[in-house]
């Protein structure tokens, strides 16, 4: 099982996962998907969260904050979306990104866990 196939597996244990892919936000392509839901497009999502990724990178530079985005969260009526760039050396340009049932996730919870299977990856 490849490590990116792993991390997707980990993320998709969260209470609440819906879908979850790892990306690439140079090129918005998904390296891996795993979800279980046709309301999700998870390539779209991919292609669509890169976008938020590099606006708020763009706008950090910009304000010189001199600062790492930890995780971006979007919070919709029904789902939860977060979004978190992989900080290792071997995740460099990469994004974890996980979509969550409202009702069923924890988000804090799911906030931990993100974090822990981006400092075991080793994508």
């Amino acid at each position: 099982m490849s490590d990116i196939e792993q991390s997707l597996k980990e993320m998709m244990s969260i209470d609440g996962a819906i879908g979850a892919a790892i990306v690439d936000y140079g090129s918005g392509m998904a390296l891996g998907v795993m979800g279980n839901t046709k309301a999700l497009d998870l390539q779209i999502a991919a292609a669509g969260n890169t976008e938020v990724v590099r606006a708020k990178m763009r706008t950090i530079e910009q304000l010189a904050l001199n600062d790492t985005i930890e995780d971006i969260l979007i919070t919709l009526s029904r789902q939860y979306h977060i979004i978190r760039p992989l900080s290792g050396r071997n995740g460099q340009g990469l994004f974890m990104y996980m979509a969550l049932d409202r009702e069923r996730a924890n988000l804090a919870l799911a906030r931990h866990h993100l974090r822990r299977i981006e400092e075991n990856a080793e994508v």
